[in-house]
């Protein structure tokens, strides 16, 4: 991002060109996302949005971030409440799906056609770094007595993120089915080490 917005009519603008740009990149895809049809989606000028991303990767790379902001605050949230394993791991999965279920047409196309660039490396590392740190905090808390938590952390997150992945591309992400399911293939995975 070019600048950070201080005011809130600045934030309002900013805000309105990422939801433009998620919608756009779900509608379209990343090859026929233009800024100029994004602006005019957003209600701005070209010149506001410029004034924010530079180019269309700076702006796909602000979606992202947003879309991780949105994952790290589920885990924040899980790890800062005092409930059961059982409470924990419903809220995880709830905040799983949420996420996921409201766009995944989005989700896909910044998986597998927005390209990677440098800065968008750097902030996938810290948003990973953090992720299996709250992974980690949520077996830690569930008394977890394997050998490494960080590889338990790293597999449980993995095995939520496939399941919710897999779930949204073939459109059963809202089923109740795999939501029950989940939370069982979670708390049978932890309990085994309890």
């Amino acid at each position: 991002m070019r600048k950070q917005p201080r005011q809130a009519r600045s934030r309002a603008t900013v805000e309105a060109i990422l939801t433009a740009g998620a919608q756009l990149l779900a509608e379209v895809g990343w090859l026929k996302v233009t800024t100029n049809r994004v602006a005019e989606i957003a209600g701005v000028s070209i010149g506001s949005l410029y004034q924010y991303f530079p180019d269309k990767a700076a702006l796909v790379e602000a979606i992202t971030r947003r879309h991780f902001d949105e994952i790290l605050d589920v885990l924040r949230e899980i790890d800062g409440c005092d409930l059961s394993l059982e409470a924990r791991t419903e809220r995880l999965v709830a905040g799983m799906i949420r996420i996921h279920g409201g766009n995944p047409r989005l989700h896909r196309v910044l998986l597998r056609e927005a390209p990677a660039s440098e800065s968008l490396h750097a902030t996938h590392a810290l948003f990973e770094a953090e992720y299996l740190g709250r992974y980690d905090s949520f077996l830690a808390r569930a008394a977890w007595r394997g050998a490494d938590r960080g590889t338990a952390a790293q597999i449980l997150s993995s095995a939520i993120a496939g399941v919710v992945h897999d779930a949204a591309e073939r459109g059963t992400l809202h089923s109740a089915d795999v939501r029950r399911e989940l939370i069982s293939v979670v708390l049978a995975y932890v309990r085994h080490r309890q």
